[in-house]
């Protein structure tokens, strides 16, 4: 099943409620960039958000990447109002007590790797994770550039998803527009965090229709 998660990252903060209404019909979530200005060079927002958007929109699947260092610290707060919280590989020093907090809070738990990190690292963990994000821009900023590589990085990490015998859910966060949506997903993506192009249409819930559309012809 392929999945959309807009990221309000690229969503006009001024009007947040409106922006996350005008998605939410044919969205499959929301996707929460939280940045701390330390561990990524941009600072977004945190709970007092994060809180509102789940009291506005109380059935929307909320999905919280914790860009930040020490994220130990939020797990709990952030799990009150959230459905998935995906932490950086390069981020934790105890990455298996981390992603078990993660589940024992209720959420769905997930491992991002920056784009320089090799799949090969997630070997141990991959059997205790929901889902991986693979960054295919280096993270902090909305509109970059695609980073190629990215297209094979999702293929290694699918064959040892397969290998063990797992269904882990492959997410892909960068630069994902109609033109590379489709080899991804043949590539073994399941879902994608779309800021840009989708909050940058002039009509964001028919480009995920049609994201979605481009992405089934490649099945």
């Amino acid at each position: 099943m392929i999945k959309i998660y807009p990221s309000i990252l690229a969503a006009d903060f001024l009007n947040l409620a409106q922006e996350v209404e005008k998605v939410s019909k044919d969205a499959d979530g929301i996707h929460l960039d939280i940045m701390d200005g330390v561990f990524v060079p941009n600072i977004t927002f945190g709970f007092p958000i994060v809180e509102s958007i789940r009291k506005k929109f109380k059935d929307i699947y909320l999905d919280a990447h914790l860009m930040i260092v020490e994220p130990d610290k939020y797990l709990e707060n952030f799990s009150k109002s959230v459905n998935s919280i995906t932490v950086h590989y390069e981020a934790v020093t105890h990455l298996h007590r981390t992603v078990l907090k993660i589940k024992e809070l209720g959420c769905e738990a997930g491992v991002t790797l920056n784009p320089h990190t090799p799949v090969s690292l997630l070997e141990e963990i991959l059997p205790y994770v929901d889902k991986v994000l693979i960054m295919s821009v280096n993270p902090g900023f909305t509109g970059q550039h695609f980073i190629e590589t990215t297209y094979e990085k999702v293929r290694k990490l699918r064959r040892l998803s397969d290998e063990k015998g797992l269904n882990v859910e492959i997410m892909v966060d960068g630069g994902v527009n109609k033109q590379n949506i489709g080899l991804l997903h043949q590539s073994g993506v399941n879902t994608f965090i779309i800021g840009a192009s989708v909050f940058y249409s002039e009509n964001p819930s028919q480009e995920i229709i049609e994201l979605k559309k481009v992405a089934e012809d490649f099945e």
